[in-house]
Parts: C-alpha cells; sequence; structure tokens
C-alpha cells in the first residue's frame, strides 16, 4: 500500500456505555481470559504504527496494557464520533484508522485492503464493508478531517453515516471476511465464542 504503516495510528474504541451486556466496561470483559480489548490490539497492532485507546471509565486498568488511552472531549457518552474525535485529536500520524473493542476477529488485511482505496482516488475516509452493510467503526480516515469533525458534534451532530456523508469516502468489499467483523455483544455471544479468538476460527453466528 502507499500509504506507510507507520503513518497510521490505530484508535480503539472502548469509550462506550456496554449496555448490552449489562452496562459492564465491555473492553474489559474476558474471552479466552484476555480482556476483549487485547484480542483487538492484538489484531491491529502489526498493521498500524502507533495505538491509541479511546476510553471513559477504567482509564489506568487500559493503561496498565501499555498503550495512550484518552477519554472523550465530548460530554454524555456521545458515541463513536466522540471516540473518533478524540483519538483523531491525539494521534501524530497523518491517518488513523478505527475499530471497536468488541470485534477480536477483525481481519489482519482491514489497514491494508482500506489503504488501497486511497491509492485509487481521493479520499478522505475508507469504510469497511460486507455485502450490503457498511460498517463506519472500521474506518481508515485522514487526520487533517478534525476541524470538520469538530464543526459537525459542535453542531450537534451524533451520527457517524451522516457525517462521513458529507466527506469523500469509498466503501471497502471485505465480503470474503464478513465473518470478521462480528462482534460480541451480550455474555452469550462471548460464551459462543470462547476458544475461536486464540486459534483465528471464525466467530460463531449467532
Amino acid at each position: 500500500m502507499t500509504i506507510p504503516r507507520s503513518d497510521i495510528t490505530g484508535v480503539v474504541f472502548a469509550g462506550g456505555q456496554g449496555r448490552r451486556m449489562g452496562s459492564v466496561d465491555k473492553g474489559l470483559v474476558e474471552l479466552d481470559g484476555r480482556a476483549l480489548v487485547l484480542h483487538v490490539i492484538e489484531r491491529l497492532a502489526p498493521q498500524v504504527g502507533a495505538l491509541v485507546v479511546n476510553a471513559n471509565r477504567n482509564r489506568e486498568r487500559y493503561a496498565a496494557f501499555g498503550i495512550p488511552v484518552v477519554a472523550d472531549a465530548i460530554p454524555d457518552y456521545a458515541g463513536p464520533l466522540a471516540g473518533l474525535h478524540a483519538g483523531l485529536t491525539a494521534a501524530a500520524t497523518p491517518y488513523v484508522v478505527t475499530s471497536p473493542c468488541d470485534s477480536p476477529f477483525l481481519p489482519a488485511d482491514l489497514v491494508a485492503r482500506l489503504a488501497h482505496a486511497f491509492d485509487e482516488a481521493p479520499l478522505d475516509l475508507a469504510v469497511a464493508r460486507t455485502f450490503e452493510q457498511a460498517h463506519p467503526v472500521f474506518s481508515l480516515v485522514r487526520r487533517d478531517v478534525l476541524p470538520h469533525l469538530a464543526a459537525f458534534l459542535e453542531g450537534g451532530g451524533r451520527k457517524i453515516d451522516a457525517w462521513y456523508a458529507t466527506l469523500r469516502v469509498a466503501e471497502v468489499p471485505f465480503d470474503d471476511e464478513a465473518e470478521a467483523f462480528r462482534n460480541i455483544n451480550t455474555a452469550a455471544e462471548l460464551a459462543a465464542n470462547a476458544s475461536k479468538a486464540a486459534d483465528g476460527t471464525r466467530p460463531h453466528a449467532a
């Protein structure tokens, strides 16, 4: 890919409220004896030059993993865009790539395939898509969109697809790896996917 790995910071979103899992801090819930966020970090780290975790609770526990932790500047758990805003603000690279903390099976070639879209056309953002479904929390984003994002948030905008609809965007197909984007939202899904993360098998279809 044209974009060097060293020019990309991975931002792992762990700032949500985990309501579907009983309002726990989902990134710290264990899958096969390790925090969910660690599974994501281990898959994303080889693909980027630096990593940041976006967390609004238990920041000292996340910091213990040896990765910088940044909280939302936007109050009241404003969602993934607030996490992206925090990640873009913290990043020292011209690009960031994002992943939620509850997707332990994310593709090993996520960044390479998203970056390839930037070789094809001038873009602000490349988003993963499986079949007809876009996955905007898996995006490669130019850092210089930060002022545009800040203005959108200051105007009360919160929906990620409404924000990126105003930018130069490519949706990158991952139909061949659709199961890799499955996330773990509930205790039942956590149990169903035990022992699958370590051996790299595809997650259980809930």
